[in-house]
């Protein structure tokens, strides 16, 4: 069963910044970021439109990858910033365009190699054996200005995760951006307690708006974790928006563009 969604802001008429990928090579999401720059929400398109189907494996492979792609956006961008006026056009020269990179490629029927640049999340989750891998660092990583491509900029190695996941007949593969990725560790970090508390009380103490997400969800009642969280993802659109934005309104994720690429 596999499952693509993208959703931009609920009850805002905004773009959605965000962008999705889901084939039988790749998993992907790109998050673009408006915050600077322009044409976020192109670029982080564009980005998965060119993805290869095969494994970027390093900040290098990245980077060479960048350079390869990135010309042609380049140009058509630069004609519609001039139509748009100086300003516009002064901008782009300036900041570029922002997004980040997660994707997941599958190198055989049991596995699959990982990249990310930025805080979209690549998750793989064993339903027998209740374990959860994750390509971020934890919780705490989500407060932190996530690393960004900008075509204007090398790639920061330091900013490069990669590694592969072992899969089986009990896997649940998940690409997401950060606001849904923030809210799938913490459930997981929260369901576990006593192998995450000193994670969790350091995310807390760390006084942001993703510690009112934590505190909130302490007082919820004991969750399932593949029920309540893996198997809401698999809902129709209609329902997962519905309850994207029950979520939103309990406190327990962040008000951003969501999206999130699974298979089991």
């Amino acid at each position: 069963m596999k499952k693509i969604f993208t959703l931009g802001k609920i009850g805002e008429n905004s773009v959605n910044e965000d962008a999705a990928l889901l084939t039988d090579e790749v998993l992907a999401v790109s998050d673009g970021a408006g915050g600077g720059g322009l044409y976020a929400e192109k670029w982080s398109r564009y980005l998965l439109d060119k993805l290869p189907k095969t494994p970027l494996t390093s900040a290098d492979d990245l980077d060479n990858w960048i350079d390869g792609i990135w010309q042609p956006f380049y140009d058509e961008c630069e004609t519609s910033a001039k139509q748009q006026g100086g300003l516009s056009l002064q901008k782009f020269y300036d900041e570029g365009s922002f997004a980040t990179l997660a994707a997941v490629w599958k190198v055989s029927d049991y596995q699959y190699k990982w990249l990310t640049y930025g805080d979209s999340v690549v998750f793989h989750y064993n339903k027998k054996t209740d374990v959860l891998e994750y390509s971020i660092s934890g919780l705490v990583e989500f407060n932190n200005p996530p690393y960004l491509i900008n075509f204007l900029d090398k790639i920061k190695p330091e900013g490069v995760r990669t590694g592969s996941f072992e899969i089986s007949n009990d896997s649940v593969l998940i690409v997401a951006s950060d606001a849904l990725s923030h809210y799938i560790l913490m459930m997981y970090m929260l369901e576990h307690n006593d192998l995450y508390a000193e994670e969790l009380n350091q995310a807390l103490s760390a006084a942001t708006k993703n510690s009112n997400f934590i505190r909130a969800a302490q007082s919820l009642p004991k969750i399932d974790f593949y029920t309540d969280v893996i198997n809401k993802l698999f809902l129709s659109d209609y329902n997962l928006t519905r309850h994207l934005a029950r979520l939103y309104k309990e406190g327990l994720i962040a008000f951003d563009d969501y999206s999130v690429v699974i298979q089991k």
